[in-house]
């Protein structure tokens, strides 16, 4: 009797035992091989989030369905949450992001990033020393533009006075060939009145020589 019982008792633990490992294994079949997908807005624009986030891999935390850091920190960059959980932590940026409306959670992320990468090269003055030495790059800038301006103005009228020096020199030489050319018309002139005036004169000592001769000597 106390042998048929043992008999039951271990029939009935392999039986347990067989249809525990078939459950096992047809649920380990179903199991899916890839991440499942997560939906975000983005810019109020619908992207598909892998999962798990960049974020919740490093913190080693269960990624949600609707977990508020996926659409911002994607497993292909975990160097973005590194740096921002770095200067800010983790609890910080969550608690940001979940006081903000969906459409400015983006710039949110991307302002805090930069932040937090200023922040690791100066850890003083962080984005503000980037601002005061890009205001700095714009006044020498200026100071630069304002120099050139000048020496473009002074190049300007030099320019201007020397084409001005040019245009009185061709004018003082345009009046002196002028003054040459009727200094010479007036000797022409003089020429062909003394050429008039020695013909005269001849033809008027040849009409006198003329008439003494022709006049007889004696009447």
């Amino acid at each position: 009797m106390h042998t048929k019982n043992m008999d039951s008792t271990h029939s009935s633990d392999t039986t347990t035992t067989t249809t525990t490992l078939s459950h096992s294994n047809s649920s380990t079949s179903q199991s899916p091989a890839s991440p499942p997908a997560q939906y975000g807005m983005v810019n109020n624009a619908p992207i598909v989030v892998l999962s798990p986030c960049a974020a919740c891999k490093i913190l080693r935390r269960r990624c949600v369905d609707k977990c508020v850091l996926a659409p911002y920190f994607p497993p292909t960059e975990p160097q973005k949450f590194t740096t921002a959980h770095r200067v800010f932590g983790a609890s910080n940026i969550i608690k940001l992001l979940q006081e903000l409306p969906e459409s400015q959670r983006a710039d949110a992320v991307s302002s805090m990033v930069y932040e937090a990468n200023a922040r690791i090269r100066d850890p003083v003055y962080g984005c503000a020393g980037t601002i005061c030495q890009l205001q700095k790059q714009v006044s020498d800038l200026q100071a630069q533009l304002a120099r050139a301006q000048a020496e473009l103005v002074n190049t300007q009228a030099q320019h201007a006075n020397l084409v001005t020096l040019i245009c009185m020199e061709m004018a003082q030489l345009q009046q002196q060939q002028q003054q040459q050319d009727q200094q010479q018309q007036q000797q022409q002139q003089l020429l062909a009145m003394s050429d008039i005036f020695q013909n005269d004169w001849l033809f008027t000592e040849e009409a006198c020589q003329g008439s003494i001769w022709d006049e007889p000597l004696w009447v």
